[in-house]
């Protein structure tokens, strides 16, 4: 039970941090039609902006400061950089979005080096948000906070205890994520500037005809789509590790998630987005080889085959081309993704 219910929590975590990564490409490509490479990079430039800013004010207001700074970075791109290829289609804005990752990543490296810094998160979410007691007597409770050390031992040898803590930087992300979940959906469909973002997309004469500036419309939306890469840079930044490598870690998993939710789907980005997470930590946790796992599934396996490297691959090994398996199936089998309506 302990396992299960862990497990399933980090699988939450680590997908609604890929989801708050994916939501701002996502808001781009459906905006713009845009496919932004460098939006991971973003995520990167946002940890160590906030890194630097929690150390001058601390961390609350590098929340909010270097979100911002990497929205305006994005905008300025988009209004000298990307606005000028756009008239050339699609490959060119790919071309030079990859390119502004490969110099964005040499700018973190020259300004704060190349190895990983120390971006701890407050003393608010410094411990645990509560805490699993497995009990093998009294069974299975839950205490908010760290419990007090007697609840997770027991002068009984008979008694087993195991305590759990799931961290309030965790619990933060999620709760995080979902808030902006609800808070994009009210913007696109509920306000006046959703509808006009969403306009200027199909009917940019139209929307500019009634005295909106549809580039600066679009600037704006590419801005938005890295200001929420920046904030989930700070959060992620100082949940997990703050490195140049951080970009490439997740880079390639965020465009998995865009493609399995949908091209272009909000809601799709975060079912796909959770389904991830869950898939890769489960598989992360399971110890089982491949040879094993088809002995129980009733799948006759000779001493010879059971003893190949293949079949001595264990799932956890093969946990991190989960995600990329899932895609490679949904492209088949459904290529406009679980709720998209675009295909490719």
């Amino acid at each position: 039970m302990e396992f299960l219910v862990i497990s399933t929590l980090n699988g939450l975590s680590y997908g609604l941090l890929l989801f708050m990564l994916s939501s701002g490409l996502t808001l781009i490509f459906s905006m713009m039609g845009v496919l932004n490479f460098a939006h991971a990079s973003f995520y990167m430039v946002g940890a160590y902006i906030g890194y630097t800013v929690a150390r001058i004010t601390g961390f609350w207001p590098a929340l909010v400061i270097s979100p911002l700074v990497v929205g305006a970075l994005g905008a300025i791109f988009e209004r000298l950089c990307l606005r000028k290829v756009h008239k050339y289609g699609h490959v060119p804005e790919l071309l030079i979005t990859f390119g502004l990752s490969y110099v964005l990543l040499e700018l973190v490296q020259l300004v704060w080096g190349r190895t990983a810094v120390e971006f701890t998160p407050p003393a608010a979410l410094q411990g645990a948000a509560f805490t699993l007691v497995q009990n093998s007597v009294d069974g299975f409770s839950i205490v908010a906070g760290n419990p007090p050390a007697a609840a997770c031992s027991s002068a009984d040898s008979a008694v087993k205890v195991i305590c759990s803590p799931f961290p309030a930087t965790r619990a933060f992300m999620m709760l995080t994520a979902l808030v902006m979940l609800f808070a994009i959906g009210l913007l696109l469909l509920k306000t006046r500037i959703g509808l006009v973002i969403q306009a200027a997309l199909t009917h940019p004469d139209t929307v500019e005809a009634l005295g909106h500036n549809v580039p600066r419309v679009f600037m704006l939306v590419f801005g938005a789509g890295a200001a929420l890469a920046g904030l989930a840079g700070v959060i992620g930044g100082s949940t997990f590790v703050t490195e140049p490598n951080m970009a490439g870690t997740v880079g390639s998993i965020i465009f998995v998630v865009v493609v399995v939710g949908g091209m272009g789907s909000l809601s799709g980005a975060f079912l796909a987005s959770v389904l991830i997470g869950l898939i890769q930590t489960f598989a992360v946790s399971l110890d089982y080889s491949i040879g094993s796992m088809l002995q129980s599934a009733g799948v006759a396996v000779s001493a010879a085959a059971a003893n190949s490297t293949f079949l001595k691959l264990t799932v956890s090994q093969v946990a991190p081309i989960m995600p990329y398996l899932v895609l490679v199936l949904i492209l088949i089998f459904r290529p406009r993704g679980l709720l998209g309506t675009r295909e490719g």
